[in-house]
C-alpha cells in the first residue's frame, strides 16, 4: 500500500487509526494461554475485531524478538494475516551504517514485506538512505517522541532551533512526502502546529493516544492536513480493552470509538 492508497482508505473509512500489536504474552486473556500459539491466536482475533475501524497495523518487533525464533515466525504469520487493504508498519527503530541499514531494509521490506518501518536518524543520511531506495515503501523517521527522555536530546537547542526541528528539516530533504513519514508523540501535541510548519505534507505517525494520555482531539486539531496526514496509533487502549473471554468485543468497541471520533474531525 502506497501513500495514495492510504489516503483513499482513510477517506473511505473516515478513520486514521493504527492499531498497535504490541502483544505481551503476560497480558493476553488467561483462557488463551492453553493454546500452543496464544500470541498468534490473540493477534488474529484482534485483527478480525478491528479491521473495519482502522486503516493500519503496527507490529512492535521487540515484543516478538524477545521470544526468539518463534517470535519471528509469529511476526510473519501476523503480517500475512493482515488484509492487504491495511497499511503495515514494522516498529523496529533500526538505523546503522549504510551496509547494515541495507540489510535491515531488506529484512522489513523483502523478507517481511511491510509497507513501512520506523528508523532512528541519529547516524545521519547514509543510515537512512538504504530504506528510502525502496520504491513504494515508506520510511518512518523518529522526530519528536512521546517519552520523558525526549527532553534529553530532542528538545535541546541546536543552532537556534530545537534538535527535533533540525532533524525534521534535514531529513525531509532526503526524500518526499510519498516515502517519508515522521514519528511525533501525542503527548507533544502542543508542538504539532510547529511540526506542520516544517513538514506540512508528510504523514505523521502519532503514538501516545490512550494509555499514555495523549489527546486525540489536540492531535487532530494541529496535525491534520488536506490529505489527513495522520496515523494515530493506539495499542494497549485497544488490544487490552478487555481481559476476559469478551476481549474481542471490547477491542472492537474501543476501535470503533476511536473511528467515530476521528470521523468528526475529518469533517
Amino acid at each position: 500500500m502506497n501513500k495514495q492508497q492510504l489516503v483513499s482508505a482513510i477517506r473511505n473509512k473516515r478513520s486514521y487509526l493504527c492499531v498497535g500489536l504490541d502483544t505481551d504474552i503476560e497480558k493476553i486473556p488467561a483462557h488463551l494461554h492453553a493454546s500452543p500459539n496464544a500470541v498468534l491466536e490473540f493477534n488474529k482475533a484482534i485483527i478480525d475485531a478491528t479491521k473495519d475501524y482502522c486503516v493500519s497495523y503496527k507490529i512492535n518487533t521487540a515484543f516478538y524478538e524477545a521470544m526468539g525464533v518463534k517470535g519471528w515466525d509469529i511476526i510473519e504469520q501476523t503480517l500475512h494475516y493482515i488484509p492487504e487493504t491495511h497499511f503495515t508498519i514494522a516498529d523496529a527503530k533500526r538505523g546503522d551504517i549504510g551496509n547494515t541499514s541495507a540489510q535491515y531494509a531488506k529484512t522489513f521490506f523483502e523478507t517481511f514485506p511491510f509497507d513501512a518501518v520506523t528508523v532512528a536518524p541519529y547516524m545521519g543520511e547514509d543510515s537512512v538512505r538504504p530504506f528510502l531506495e525502496y520504491e513504494n515503501k515508506v520510511t518512518i523517521v523518529l522526530g519528536l517522541t512521546s517519552n520523558k527522555g525526549a527532553s534529553d536530546f530532542e528538545l535541546q537547542p541546536a543552532g537556534g532551533e530545537h534538535l527535533y526541528e533540525k532533524v525534521l528539516r534535514t531529513v525531509s530533504a532526503w526524500g518526499t512526502p510519498h516515502n517519508l513519514m515522521f514519528v511525533v508523540g501525542a503527548t507533544q501535541a502542543s508542538a504539532l502546529e510547529n511540526v506542520r510548519k516544517i513538514v506540512p505534507d508528510n504523514f505523521l505517525l502519532v503514538p501516545g493516544v490512550g494509555a499514555q494520555g495523549g489527546s486525540l482531539q489536540e492531535v487532530s486539531q494541529y496535525g491534520l492536513n488536506s490529505e489527513a496526514g495522520l496515523l494515530v496509533n493506539a495499542s494497549r487502549a485497544v488490544i487490552y480493552a478487555g481481559s476476559g473471554e469478551d476481549f474481542v468485543v471490547k477491542a472492537a468497541e474501543a476501535a470503533r470509538q476511536y473511528r467515530d471520533e476521528m470521523a468528526t474531525y475529518l469533517q
